[in-house]
């Protein structure tokens, strides 16, 4: 490998490889040598890499109007905003650049929502217990991971925890001084967690009974990755607010947060906004991603993906149950627990070695979250390359 200039801070604990090129499924490194991505970017690259959809809409766009701010209108945006809108049945959008940003800008709706029915008690964000919701000041706040939040003191106060898919603590809870339940409909970064179907559905009547709004992220779990568009047509379970980015644009940066009827018109002029937000090239790109769920049967796909990839997995787990526990998670975003949390580095390491890129969570598990586009051949082969690199680590 060759060394890239030190320039960066060290805040990404990187593989020993330079990835260069990719396509579809695969990716390439500086010396030529191909892995099959079972990761996609953490979730991002749904359509594989270098679609031609999106290449061809970047271009495009690049070569007519990068960038005009959000002074003016502009098609792409708009154009977006209203598919985005017309798909989930929600009234409003806003664009931002991140899944971070879009927990902030959703933070501080509800807030600003309960402050338009002057309720100014009705301040508490109430987060899940094993949440993850971003690394800025706001979304850590929010973020029930120590690890994460330690050194960064002061955090923002008007945040609480429930216990995740705890319905008689959520019912203890949720008081009259919660703005909004917050709630990732399938928890990622603590190890691949779904919620409980009745939990959502709990939820989502205590905040219709008690006056919060209820917000989902689903910025690793939507955009198809469950098998429907939105996480919550996943769940039969609709909330106020749905934030979205990573897989949106498939690689571009951009971030969306929806917003029902319930809260549709708390935000006035001037009370938030982002430079970027929405900007040409990457919302040109979110509505190639678009386009191309119309025209393939990417949610039949991925629900026959997942089948096979969970069938594998748990009878790899049955085979080296010393190492593995039981596999989990929904559609094409699984774990599978390491019983001594040092071998999921292993393990990923070993399959690295032999071609297949996979990724870690919570500690102690692996993530698998493919692009919604691999095929059958490629499932069967990240298992084989998982079992060939099991025997040494077992």
């Amino acid at each position: 490998m060759k060394t890239l200039p030190d320039a960066l801070l060290p805040v990404y604990d990187r593989a020993p490889i330079t990835i260069v090129s990719g396509h579809g499924c695969e990716l390439v490194d500086e010396d030529g040598k191909r892995y099959l991505d079972c990761i996609a970017g953490i979730a991002v690259c749904a359509l594989g890499h270098t679609h031609p959809a999106i290449a061809e809409a970047v271009e495009d766009q690049a070569r007519r109007l990068v960038h005009a701010s959000n002074l003016y209108s502009h098609e792409p945006a708009g154009i977006l905003a209203r598919e985005l809108a017309r798909r989930s049945g929600m009234s409003r959008v806003f664009f931002c650049n991140s899944g971070a940003e879009a927990i902030e800008a959703a933070i501080k709706l509800a807030r600003k929502a309960a402050f338009r029915r002057s309720e100014l008690r009705r301040t508490t964000i109430l987060a899940c217990t094993g949440s993850f919701h971003g690394r800025t000041l706001g979304a850590l706040a929010a973020t029930d991971n120590p690890r994460y939040r330690e050194g960064f003191a002061p955090l923002p106060p008007g945040f609480a925890f429930v216990r995740f898919n705890d319905v008689a603590d959520l019912e203890r809870k949720l008081d009259e001084r919660v703005a909004a339940v917050l709630i990732e409909p399938v928890q990622g970064e603590s190890g691949v967690h779904p919620a409980d179907s009745g939990f959502l559905r709990e939820a989502r009547r205590l905040c219709d009974e008690r006056g919060a709004l209820l917000i989902f992220d689903e910025i690793q779990c939507g955009m198809g990755r469950l098998g429907p568009l939105f996480a919550f047509e996943y769940f039969g379970v609709r909330p106020d607010v749905v934030t979205m980015a990573k897989a949106l644009a498939n690689g571009l940066p951009i971030g969306a947060m929806l917003v029902g009827e319930r809260a549709a018109d708390a935000f006035h002029y001037g009370d938030h906004g982002s430079t970027f937000g929405g900007s040409p090239v990457p919302a040109a790109a979110a509505l190639a991603h678009l386009r191309v769920r119309d025209e393939t049967n990417l949610e039949e796909n991925v629900r026959a993906r997942s089948a096979q990839l969970c069938t594998a997995l748990h009878g790899l787990a049955a085979e080296y149950a010393t190492v593995f526990g039981a596999p989990r998670g929904l559609g094409l975003l699984l774990g599978v627990p390491v019983k001594e949390p040092h071998k999921a580095k292993a393990v990923q390491a070993a399959a690295r070695g032999r071609g297949l890129l996979i990724g870690t969570a919570g500690g102690n598990t692996l993530r698998f979250a493919p692009p919604l586009i691999i095929s059958e051949d490629e499932v069967s082969r990240a298992i084989e390359i998982i079992a060939a690199s099991l025997p040494n680590i077992a």
